[in-house]
């Protein structure tokens, strides 16, 4: 069994844990990381992989090589996709399964508890990600007060390590926000998949990003005030991030945004549009501010 790894490797969980957990079941990794798009399908048909594992938004654009090529992706060797990272809709999985006749299932994990593989998809059922409780034991509280919900009951998703030695957690909250649900395919349970978060951090191509790391990086950036919006779209396959900023009165705009552009990039992991606003453009708030505008569609 084959599988081509195209999850960014470096200081991220999810290309190395990935990539040794395959090699652990006695498969054979192709370590592509992600990026190169022409690549990635270059080598997919030359070593035939089984298996791709990758976010489901850049396999779309895989998918969109695959047709730039001329490459008719349903006669490719893949059978399976992992899909995660990011949250995806049923629609995004019914169009990469009939574009690569493949079956896409979820997978779940997150850093601190253990990299990628706390919870998968069933491929036989594809109905919620069954969560290995022989290892990590999962509860849903209600992220106001803590109290532990009922199973069925949707809330915010925490976790306790049983087997895990070097760093174990204990009622670990994960700020996700999903349900427990009766196993199917496997006796044990299954969580629905991730609908949004108890906290302000986004999900960007699979990077994580908190608004406070953005106004970090625009503090040190000279010209520029520290009123500021994000704004997440989806308009095609890809998430795009665009930093709408206001500058200070003297500043030299042009080169304001490219020095925040670059360290953006640099510090944070993601690329970004820089839209500098003249002073007094971005709506100010007489409580909590709000940083974000997600005007992503929703997954269902």
């Amino acid at each position: 069994m084959k599988v081509h790894v195209s999850y960014g490797y470096g200081l991220f969980t999810g290309g190395l844990g990935a990539h040794y957990g395959a090699e652990a079941l006695g498969c054979t990794v192709i370590p592509m990381s992600g990026g190169q798009t022409e690549k990635q399908v270059q080598l997919i048909c030359d070593f035939e992989p089984d298996i791709i594992m990758v976010t489901p938004s850049y396999m779309l654009a895989i998918l969109d090589e695959f047709r730039k090529q001329g490459i008719d992706a349903r006669k490719s060797s893949l059978k399976i996709g992992i899909f995660g990272a990011e949250p995806w809709t049923e629609a995004m999985r019914r169009e990469i399964e009939d574009a690569f006749a493949i079956d896409a299932v979820d997978i779940y994990g997150l850093s601190e508890v253990m990299g990628p593989g706390v919870a998968n998809e069933c491929v036989e059922t594809k109905d919620g990600l069954t969560v290995w409780e022989d290892h990590f034991y999962p509860e849903i509280i209600d992220p106001e007060t803590g109290a532990v919900l009922p199973d069925g009951e949707p809330g915010e998703l925490v976790f306790t390590s049983l087997t895990k030695e070097a760093t174990p957690v204990i009622r670990y909250r994960t700020r996700d926000l999903t349900r427990l649900m009766p196993g199917t395919a496997r006796v044990m349970r299954r969580i629905e998949k991730i609908s949004g978060r108890s906290d302000d951090m986004l999900i960007i191509r699979g990077v994580n990003v908190f608004p406070s790391q953005v106004e970090e990086q625009i503090l040190k950036t000279p010209g520029l005030s520290p009123h500021y919006i994000l704004e997440i779209t989806r308009p095609d396959r890809m998430d795009e991030l665009k930093i709408i900023v206001e500058a200070r009165a003297d500043a030299d705009k042009g080169a304001a945004a490219k020095e925040l552009k670059h360290h953006i990039k640099t510090m944070i992991g993601v690329s970004a549009a820089i839209d500098i606003a003249p002073e007094g453009a971005v709506e100010r708030s007489a409580g909590k501010a709000k940083r974000v505008r997600d005007l992503r569609p929703k997954a269902s």
